[in-house]
């Protein structure tokens, strides 16, 4: 068994072209899990990441702040305790509102592909 404490992990940047800007930290949770890839993500006010794809589903549990959940056919203002699934393939984005700052747990299956849609 293994216990960790979110507050004992590092915030450390995160740069990755998904992103519109650069202020997107993360902290990664149980990387010890063979099956699954967890982490914080904490984005600045105003940053998302673009439309992008998973090869497998992906779980986002709101931990702090207003963010905007997005597929091409719907948005919603998600904020903590809210729990958002998107199917395998679903083309989507998640990010920050344009006056909070927003922080979620991403849950996917570890070797899953993300395919960004958008530049």
């Amino acid at each position: 068994m293994i216990v960790a404490s979110i507050n004992e992990i590092p915030e450390v940047p995160w740069e990755n072209p998904l992103f519109t800007s650069k202020e997107v930290t993360s902290q990664k949770l149980i990387p010890e899990s063979r099956d699954y890839l967890m982490s914080v993500v904490n984005f600045g006010k105003g940053v998302r990441n673009k439309f992008h794809t998973h090869e497998s589903d992906q779980i986002l549990i709101i931990t702090k702040g207003k963010g905007i959940v997005a597929t091409e056919n719907e948005q919603r203002l998600v904020c903590p305790g809210d729990i958002v699934l998107f199917p395998a393939g679903e083309k989507h984005w998640h990010g920050a509102t344009d006056d909070s700052e927003f922080s979620h747990i991403y849950i996917i299956k570890a070797g899953a592909k993300t395919t960004q849609l958008e530049d």
